[in-house]
């Protein structure tokens, strides 16, 4: 595991991780054998996703994704892995956790973090909080770790799949409004135990507006699964999502590239939004 290079705060539940360390990742095995794996393999993927690949070629020198900070909630995965590099090839900075504890390939996440430059030893890509076999407690750990930027910044774009970077913003920011302290023994789950938890030690170490804040910053998010759009339709039905969203599991271009890997389609929508082309919708 990482060493953090700065300790700020006090370690969330059992995970013995500090909510504000200022890890510049997590993963499981950041070795050379690990990494050379990992990264002969998003070189193999990068063939296989043809899509991301052009938009490398195409895109790459004008950079339109300069100024996007991206957070991402999604299985940390071979080919994610190739959709991330492409995001930070097109100009964004991204920070990501995976959307469930067993989906996380540790080569994938391993590579990642090392970079297409960099090695084990000196890692130069992008913080990527994620490794399988996640506790619960260590999962929304590692949620927010991805929504936090040094400087206690934010993103100002989500890639969600599920939804849980989404409540996490909302559910922060709707209880500091109401100036409502999370309070855990009114949980009826143990991941929403879990969750106000957290949201209780933010508040106790980054205040009460830690999460309006965060959600201010924030111009949109993606959402793949029928969970996570659910979710949204609820939001907006109560009128309360704080920003716009795209439902990209129901969308046109998801249709039209269904059969090819899986994220094949997803960075056209970041780019796209970015230069102002389309509007967010669910």
């Amino acid at each position: 595991m990482s060493e953090p290079y700065a300790t700020t705060s006090k370690a969330f539940l059992d995970t013995g991780l500090a909510l504000f360390g200022g890890l510049p990742h997590r993963v499981v095995d950041l070795t050379p054998a690990t990494v050379t794996f990992g990264r002969k393999e998003l070189e193999l993927a990068l063939h296989e996703m043809p899509g991301l690949a052009s938009l490398r070629e195409q895109y790459g020198s004008e950079q339109p994704l300069r100024g996007a900070r991206i957070s991402g909630s999604l299985h940390m995965t071979i080919q994610t892995g190739v959709l991330i590099e492409t995001l930070v090839a097109l100009g964004a900075e991204v920070r990501w956790a995976s959307c469930n504890i067993f989906s996380t390939q540790d080569h994938a996440a391993s590579a990642i973090v090392a970079g297409p430059s960099g090695t084990a030893a000196a890692p130069s890509g992008t913080p990527v909080f994620a490794w399988k076999g996640e506790t619960l407690a260590e999962y929304w750990w590692c949620t927010l770790q991805a929504l936090v930027w040094p400087g206690d910044g934010g993103p100002n774009l989500l890639l969600d799949d599920g939804g849980d970077a989404t409540l996490l913003v909302h559910l922060g920011a709707e209880l500091e409004e109401r100036g409502e302290t999370p309070d855990p023994s009114k949980a009826d789950n143990d991941e929403f135990r879990i969750i106000l938890e957290l949201l209780a030690q933010v508040r106790a170490e980054r205040g009460a507006g830690f999460f309006q804040a965060m959600a201010r910053g924030i111009r949109g998010v993606s959402e793949e699964t029928t969970t996570g759009v659910h979710r949204l339709h609820e939001r907006v039905t109560a009128g309360t999502l704080r920003f716009p969203a795209i439902n990209v599991k129901y969308r046109r271009r998801y249709a039209q590239f269904a059969d090819a890997r899986d994220h094949l389609r997803v960075p056209a929508r970041p780019v796209l939004a970015v230069h102002g082309r389309i509007s967010f919708q669910i």
